[in-house]
């Protein structure tokens, strides 16, 4: 079972940001690969540390894991490395976090004490729509994407200024003495390298425009507004940086006659006066098809029939919500002879008289059932 984050850590769930990001740097520099050289146990918690405060230090995210725990994330669900991120990426992302300096060499690399740094790609962002079906059961969606990605025949080579680490360090006197602190190179931008050869069709950077056909696994029950990220699908960075990634925000289209609810769908069901007295049996809509549902004789308007497991599959894996029918008796607005002789008769009838028993809930009684 995967660790918890805020125990990975060491903090409350009610940690604020700033002892969140202070948490992180304790736990980065306990396990930082320069302090632990050849130790693979405090290589793998220093990732998981990375891991950790990516989630947590991302409002959108750390709300999604206080609700769902790690499977908010299954599937390429927006959020962790999901053991796909070395430890250059975790520098990268993460580096400036450090501010000057560690082991005479700054952030930058892995297990060089301040090898070259990799630079990552700028990301991407797209909106994706998916209708109701495609939400209740998971979908595969094809997307073009116009990336921009290493022209063919560039090179690159060393940056003379920082020679190729990616990073100048300045050595200051002050009170303290003398501090040694480390800025990203300005010349590279932190990669390393700079331009060598440009062909006709690339940019200042050696990177071209090119449409890529893009494979977005979508989850089922996700919900609108929420963010998926395919990684290594943004724009390539230059030299031997590594790409950054797609981030998809989900976006859902209005059903004609469903509606949602969490994981639940409801359904307004007009049924007639004789039908509500006679009994009868109903097709409805429902997201794998239509579904047929019997109506008791003496059905009353305001019922709500629950249909379990017909709606939405639930994000964290837990089964599937409910289709809630709510029954409602459609009374004409005019009448024939014969149909007001009828309803007149009917006026004062001890039969036709409103006789609501116990087992008939109220109004703020279904309301709350619907939410139990």
């Amino acid at each position: 079972m995967k660790e918890d984050y805020y125990e990975v850590l060491g903090i409350s769930k009610n940690a604020t940001a700033a002892e969140i990001k202070k948490a992180y740097r304790k736990k980065a520099l306990q396990y930082h690969p320069d302090k632990n050289p050849g130790d693979s146990s405090a290589e793998e918690k220093f990732k998981k540390s990375a891991e950790a405060y990516e989630i947590l230090s991302d409002p959108d995210k750390k709300a999604r894991y206080d609700q769902f725990g790690h499977s908010a994330f299954e599937g390429g669900g927006g959020g962790g490395f999901g053991g796909g991120m070395n430890m250059d990426d975790i520098f990268s992302q993460f580096g400036d976090i450090f501010g000057g300096g560690f082991g005479g060499g700054g952030f930058g690399g892995f297990g060089g004490g301040g090898g070259q740094r990799r630079v990552k790609g700028s990301n991407l962002r797209i909106r994706v729509s998916l209708t109701l079906e495609e939400i209740a059961n998971g979908v595969e969606k094809k997307v073009k994407v116009k990336r921009k990605v290493q022209a063919e025949g560039v090179t690159y080579k060393t940056c003379s200024t920082c020679n190729g680490r990616g990073q100048v360090t300045k050595v200051q006197n002050t009170i303290l003495g003398r501090m040694q602190t480390a800025a990203v190179c300005s010349t590279c931008g932190g990669s390393g390298q700079i331009l060598d050869r440009k062909p006709n069709d690339a940019d200042a950077q050696g990177l071209k425009i090119a449409e890529e056909t893009v494979s977005i696994n979508i989850p089922a029950g996700v919900e609108e507004g929420m963010q998926l990220k395919v990684s290594n699908k943004g724009n390539d960075a230059p030299g031997n940086g590594v790409p950054g990634d797609l981030l998809v925000a989900i976006e859902a289209q209005e059903h004609s006659t469903l509606k949602r609810e969490g994981d639940n769908l409801h359904y307004d069901l007009y049924i007639s006066i004789s039908d509500a007295v006679l009994g009868t049996s109903k097709e409805i809509d429902a997201v794998g098809g239509k579904v047929r549902i019997k109506l008791e004789a003496g059905i009353q308007s305001g019922k709500i029939l629950r249909l379990r497991g017909k709606g939405i599959t639930s994000l964290n894996g837990y089964g599937a919500g409910d289709i809630l029918v709510h029954v409602n008796v459609w009374t004409p607005k005019e009448l024939n002879k014969e149909q007001r002789e009828f309803f007149e008769k009917m006026q004062g009838n001890d039969n036709f008289e409103p006789r609501p028993e116990k087992s008939d809930k109220s109004f703020f009684e279904k309301v709350k059932d619907m939410f139990s």
